[in-house]
């Protein structure tokens, strides 16, 4: 279920990704939950359209957090975690949890919904420890440049991704 690469320092997970709402404040309980209430009974004329539960891969490193559909592998949203605000289970829903992260380019916040059986609380200790992690590497390093490093991660991503088709490709090849 999880993907543990020590040579990059990212885990990966599969959960369901509920979906993503613009919320009005960066962190609270009480902000996940109206979330949960709004995603579950979208407005007909909020831009927020009621999406299906989809299979995602949830990748954790010290330069942020990427949501991947794992079906086709697009990249759906990646948040560097100088802009995670808030992250947690939802009480009332213990298979339930997301973080608040700051837009990048605008001035607004948006909630990140997932369910997961089994990890729930796990990966909101995990984005815990990640975020704990990359403040004490800013200190120590002096910082680094959040979407340089994202950029690295993606394109590593893409290469092994690549490689596998390629190889795939010729097993296909050989056996016509």
């Amino acid at each position: 279920m999880s993907d543990i690469s020590d040579d990059d320092n990212e885990i990966s997970f599969q959960v369901k990704f509920l979906g993503r709402i613009e919320v009005v404040r960066p962190k609270g309980l009480q902000i996940m939950d109206d979330a949960v209430q709004r995603l579950q009974m979208p407005d007909k004329y909020s831009p927020e359209k009621a999406t299906r539960k989809s299979k995602v891969h949830l990748f954790l490193s010290l330069s942020g957090i990427d949501i991947l559909e794992s079906k086709t592998k697009f990249l759906l949203y990646t948040c560097p975690l100088s802009t995670v605000s808030f992250c947690a289970v939802l009480p009332s829903s213990p298979k339930v949890f997301g973080f608040v992260a700051r837009h990048p380019a605008a001035d607004m916040y948006h909630c990140y919904l997932f369910q997961s059986k089994k990890f729930s609380q796990v990966l909101v200790s995990i984005i815990g420890d990640i975020f704990r992690a990359s403040k004490k590497e800013e200190s120590i390093k002096g910082g680094r440049d959040l979407i340089v490093e994202a950029l690295r991660h993606k394109n590593k991503m893409l290469q092994r991704e690549n490689s596998e088709l390629k190889r795939s490709l010729a097993e296909r090849s050989g056996k016509q």
